[in-house]
């Protein structure tokens, strides 16, 4: 593979102006040429006829992994797509999936792109008004959730979704279990569903024919009628009435409608219908604003970056001898489009959790793990820590080993005496720090944030090879990656083929590739201001090229950012809200690559004196920014930011300042936005301080009335009483919903916007 730098212009007539020094466009000669022309559906059926694996999909139920071969998939998803079309669904519909990540995830994706539907996968960690707010713009028609836990907590906001024609859900409770929250929630046993064992709630619940007298408005028992949320077990609450009716089955009953309907010529019909450049999916990312964005990914889009990839990656042979554990969520297209690319090779996924997964690697041992930076952060951890647990002699063979790790370089020719002892070290250490991963692991392929160099250096020595990657949701996943033999730490690899790469005068990453999505959905004026007009999608994240080519990360100059985690963070309405108060003058978040969120505010000192004359007196402003007291004022604005936010971008640890924002220090750009990249620039010594010793102090608490705050009042009052109620009723099963925003008034502007977070599928290591 020959990699070649020169310098080309191109033309770019969005900005022209910016851009009158030519891009440093990267060219490669490769063998590989991209894969294109394929449909989703068609990667299950290469499988099935190539690499038949009976233990190709297998899920922990109970207390043992129960195995689906790739056929028994197959087959399921085409009854599936036939009973899903029974629904009034038309080719092009939306069918919104709120679902772990697991076999039924996998099912109904490909059940969908069979029948022409177009999936949108919905984060369970996004706040529920934001996902009502995509139920309602991707105009879904269909919602199918993965359990009656799930269901319980999103019926209460579907009465503003007036598009949604049924929810499915995937599993139900067996015979004599207790249904979500009880028929408590319906009044009604809801069409489909199997008999259901009431508990305490029964008693407050009357028959389909009482409610029916009772409100004249009542829906058919064959609805699921939402507005009759425990009226009977609290009378005063006003319940309101849905725009439509909306259907509740199991998906066990759409899958036997559908075969019934089952024949081969019908499947030929279905598949013919479908093409690689139709919409296969619509995934929702934080926009810049906070309101999410939809990318929408053609087959093409998705297949063609998958395929291309694995065909790049050395050593990753198809059939069952390669085994996968996927515990990353398949909301996320860098999880998903993996997992197509291993169903396609025929390999053996175990689908997993991350509170499983250190278990489950002992048990499934697999081969290739995709992961995030965070996950191999605290592999490393563990792995330094083992010395604490060392005494005499193990220690100091413990300390010589990963010393001799972490001088270890990617790429760089080593001494053979360096080498020998690194087997060595391996011989007495790492063999054995490498157990409980199972023994047979080639590599992790990290991706989802920007990875530290010697982490991966470290790593890899350690025996453990780690390939960072780089791409996008926008470019259906992958853009470079690097590559067993082609592996530098603190890049994120070559471009994969079909990419060409530019970097622009200002140091922005440009792609354009079959890759690229087909735009952001009804967004024509969002899909424009990153798609130029010669087909440069701008990535809005910053970089340059080593002296081989590799690519690296050095920024972004978009307002948006990614933890460790692999979590989009939107700076902007948190800074904001802290801005409201007249004693901050600046406030910017970062994080970019950490473990959590943190935040720089510039204290408006003159506003800051005034409001605590007696405590500040003659005191320097560096001084009075120390104070404890005032480090508890600035603490409640923080905290009231927060509030109504999911827990990971939430502000962990801020940093008091003595500064100014000026366009004159270049710390703000000519429109008066802040210049996030020369703020962490600038302030990056403060900025790690948050991260080393955490600035922040909670212990004394100043009362929030000497902010002056200005609540508005809450659009929902009306359903305090009843969340209320419902957690109580099921304490035991849902002791980890928050709703005690609910209990303050809501500041947001917009009705129907509660921030409660998804109660996700947990189990404790």
């Amino acid at each position: 593979m020959i990699f070649k730098i020169a310098d080309i212009f191109l033309a770019n007539t969005r900005n022209k102006k910016q851009f009158t020094k030519p891009y440093l466009k990267l060219k490669t000669d490769q063998p590989i040429q991209p894969i294109l022309g394929r449909t989703l559906p068609s990667l299950l059926d290469e499988a099935c006829d190539r690499y038949p694996n009976q233990r190709a999909f297998n899920q922990w139920q109970g207390k043992a992994w129960h195995s689906q071969s790739n056929q028994e998939l197959r087959t399921a998803g085409e009854e599936l797509a036939l009973g899903l079309l029974e629904e009034q669904l038309e080719q092009g519909d939306k069918v919104a999936l709120l679902m772990h990540s697991d076999r039924n995830f996998l099912l109904t994706d490909f059940a969908c792109s069979l029948a022409g539907l177009v999936t949108v996968p919905i984060d369970l960690t996004q706040t529920l008004d934001h996902i009502v707010w995509i139920l309602n713009h991707s105009a879904a028609k269909v919602l199918i959730v993965s359990d009656t836990d799930l269901l319980a907590q999103i019926i209460p906001y579907l009465e503003t979704t007036s598009k949604l024609q049924a929810v499915i859900v995937a599993e139900l409770p067996d015979d004599g279990e207790e249904f979500g929250v009880g028929n408590s929630e319906f009044g009604v046993r809801p069409k489909g569903l199997a008999p259901i064992v009431l508990k305490d709630t029964a008693s407050h619940i009357a028959s389909s024919s009482e409610l029916e007298v009772k409100n004249n408005s009542a829906p058919k028992t064959s609805c699921l009628y939402i507005p009759m949320l425990l009226c009977q077990a609290a009378p005063n609450l006003t319940c309101p009435e849905l725009p439509q009716c909306i259907q509740l089955l199991s998906l066990d009953e759409v899958r036997a409608r559908g075969q019934k309907l089952w024949s081969a010529n019908r499947m030929e019909e279905l598949r013919s219908l479908i093409k690689p450049q139709d919409l296969a999916t619509i995934v929702y990312i934080p926009g810049e604003t906070g309101q999410p964005k939809g990318v929408m990914l053609s087959h093409e889009n998705i297949t063609a970056n998958i395929l291309t990839t694995f065909k790049s990656i050395t050593n990753l042979k198809p059939g069952a001898g390669e085994t996968v554990l996927s515990f990353l969520p398949l909301t996320h297209i860098f999880a998903r489009a993996f997992i197509f690319g291993h169903l396609n090779y025929g390999h053996s996924i175990y689908f997993s959790t991350p509170n499983r997964a250190a278990r489950d690697f002992l048990t499934v041992r697999p081969t290739l793990v995709a992961t995030v930076p965070r996950l191999l952060e605290k592999i490393a951890q563990k792995i330094s820590d083992r010395r604490l647990k060392l005494q005499g002699i193990k220690r100091v063979v413990f300390d010589w080993a990963w010393q001799l790790a972490q001088s270890y370089e990617l790429g760089k020719s080593q001494t053979l005496a360096f080498m020998l002892q690194l087997k060595l070290a391996d011989r007495l250490v790492f063999a054995q720090a490498r157990k409980p991963f199972g023994g047979r692991l080639k590599y992790f392929i990290s991706g989802g944030a920007a990875l530290k160099a010697d982490l991966a250096n470290t790593l890899s020595a350690a025996g453990m090879t780690v390939l960072q990657g780089y791409g996008l949701t926008e470019t259906s996943s992958v853009i470079c990656c690097n590559q067993d033999g082609f592996n530098r730490g603190g890049t994120v690899g070559l471009p994969i083929p079909g990419v060409e790469l530019a970097i622009a005068p200002d140091q922005e990453i440009l792609v354009k590739s079959p890759y690229v999505m087909q735009g952001y959905y009804q967004d024509p004026e969002a899909t424009k201001a990153v798609i130029d007009d010669q087909g440069w999608l701008h990535t809005g994240d910053l970089g340059e090229f080593t002296s081989e080519g590799f690519l690296t990360i050095t920024g972004s100059k978009k307002n948006l950012f990614k933890l460790a985690t692999g979590k989009y963070v939107t700076p902007q309405p948190l800074e904001e809200r802290v801005k409201r108060s007249p004693l901050v003058e600046q406030a910017v978040t970062v994080g970019m690559n950490k473990k959590f969120c943190g935040m720089l505010i510039f204290a408006d000192l003159k506003q800051l004196r005034q409001q605590v004359k007696t405590l500040a007196g003659d005191l320097p402003d560096t001084e009075l920014l120390q104070q404890p007291q005032i480090i508890a004022l600035y603490q409640t604005l923080v905290d009231e930011a927060n509030e109504r936010l999911p827990q990971w971008s939430k502000v962990q640890q801020f940093q008091l300042l003595d500064a100014h924002l000026t366009v004159a220090n270049g710390l703000l750009e000519e429109s008066l936005r802040v210049n996030r990249a020369k703020v962490n620039e600038v302030f990056a010594r403060e900025i790690e301080a948050l991260y080393e010793f955490g600035i922040r102090s909670s212990e004394l608490v100043v009362s929030s009335s000497e902010l002056n705050p200005t609540p508005k009042k809450s659009n929902f009052a009306r359903f305090k009483s009843w969340l209320s109620y419902w957690r109580h009723q099921n304490q035991s099963r849902f002791s980890n919903l928050d709703i005690s925003c609910i209990d303050k008034e809501d500041d947001l502007s917009t009705p129907n916007s509660f921030q409660i977070p998804l109660v996700e599928r947990t189990e404790d290591l």
